[in-house]
C-alpha cells in the first residue's frame, strides 16, 4: 500500500513497481518531492535537508574558512569592511552574497521551467544539481588550500548550494520552512514557548481567548534545530578528519531522496 501522504499521481507509479523495500521507499521518497504533498511530506524532506544544510554549513567553515548559509553575517560584514576600508574583503563578500542569490534565482528558473516541461519533477531538478554541485565543490578540495582562485570558487560554489537549496524548500513549502539557517526556527520556537507558558488564567475574568501553544509545531521546530546541530557535528568531523572528499556522501544522501522522483517521472514518459 502506497503511504497516505503520497499523490495520486505518485501513487499509481510507486504500485507499478515490485512490492518490499525498495517500492516503499520509492514511493515515499517521490512524494516528498511531488508536485501535492501533504505536511508530512514537507517535514520529511525538511528535516533531511536541514540536516545535510547543517553540515555543508559547519563543515564549509572548516573546509574554506566562511559559513556559507548565513547572508546575515555576510552582508554585515561587508558594511563593517566598507566602513574600515577594507574594499578587498568587500568584495570577498560580494562573492558569497552574489552566488547566494543567483542559487536562490536558479531554483525558482529549473522548478518553473519543470512544471512546463517536466511536470511531477519540478523539485527534484534542483536537489539533483545541488548535489552535483557538493561532488564538484569536493573536486575542487585538492586545489582550494593552494589556489586563492580555487577557494574563492568553492566558496561560491558553497553560496550558490545554500541559496539554491533555501529557495527550493522553501517553495515547496509554501515558505513554511526554511533549512540553511536557523534564525527563523529559533525565533518561532520562542514564540510558541511563550505561548506555552503563559498564564491563561489571567485572562479567564475577562472572557478573552486562551493563548495556547502549537505543541506539534514547537516539537518540529526542535527536531529542525537537533537534526542542524547534529549535521553539523557531522560535517564538522567530517571536513576536518577525511576533508573535501566528505561531500561525496553528502551529494549521495540528496540524490536518494531526489532520484526516485526523477525515475519514477522518466518511467512515466517513457510509457507514453
Amino acid at each position: 500500500m502506497s503511504p497516505p501522504d503520497l499523490p495520486p499521481r505518485d501513487a499509481r507509479s510507486a504500485r507499478e513497481l515490485p512490492p518490499g523495500f525498495a517500492a516503499r521507499y520509492s514511493g515515499m521518497a517521490a512524494g516528498m518531492l511531488a508536485s501535492e504533498r501533504t505536511p508530512l511530506a514537507d517535514a520529511r524532506l525538511g528535516l533531511a535537508m536541514t540536516f545535510v544544510a547543517g553540515a555543508t554549513n559547519a563543515g564549509g567553515l572548516l573546509a574554506v574558512g566562511q559559513y556559507t548559509s548565513h547572508m546575515s553575517g555576510i552582508v554585515s560584514a561587508m558594511a563593517d569592511n566598507l566602513v574600515l576600508g577594507a574594499s578587498g574583503l568587500v568584495l570577498a563578500g560580494l562573492g558569497g552574497l552574489l552566488p547566494f542569490i543567483l542559487g536562490a534565482a536558479s531554483s525558482a528558473i529549473l522548478v518553473n521551467w519543470a512544471r512546463l516541461h517536466h511536470a511531477g519533477s519540478e523539485y527534484a531538478i534542483p536537489l539533483t544539481l545541488e548535489a552535483f554541485l557538493l561532488l564538484a565543490f569536493g573536486a575542487l578540495g585538492g586545489y582550494a588550500r593552494h589556489s586563492g582562485l580555487a577557494l574563492f570558487l568553492a566558496v561560491a560554489v558553497l553560496c550558490f548550494i545554500m541559496g539554491l537549496q533555501n529557495a527550493t524548500v522553501t517553495k515547496m513549502s509554501g515558505a513554511k520552512i526554511r533549512t540553511t539557517h536557523m534564525t527563523g526556527v529559533v525565533t518561532d520556537m520562542g514564540i510558541e514557548l511563550g505561548k506555552l507558558f503563559y498564564m491563561n488564567h489571567r485572562r479567564r475574568p475577562t472572557g478573552g481567548p486562551l493563548v495556547l501553544a502549537d505543541r506539534e509545531k514547537l516539537k518540529l521546530l526542535a527536531m529542525f534545530l537537533v537534526l542542524f546541530f547534529c549535521g553539523g557535528v557531522v560535517g564538522a568531523l567530517g571536513f576536518n578528519y577525511v576533508g573535501f572528499i566528505f561531500s561525496v556522501p553528502l551529494a549521495v544522501l540528496i540524490l536518494v531522496l531526489a532520484g526516485p522522483s526523477l525515475i519514477l517521472h522518466l518511467l512515466r514518459r517513457m510509457r507514453r
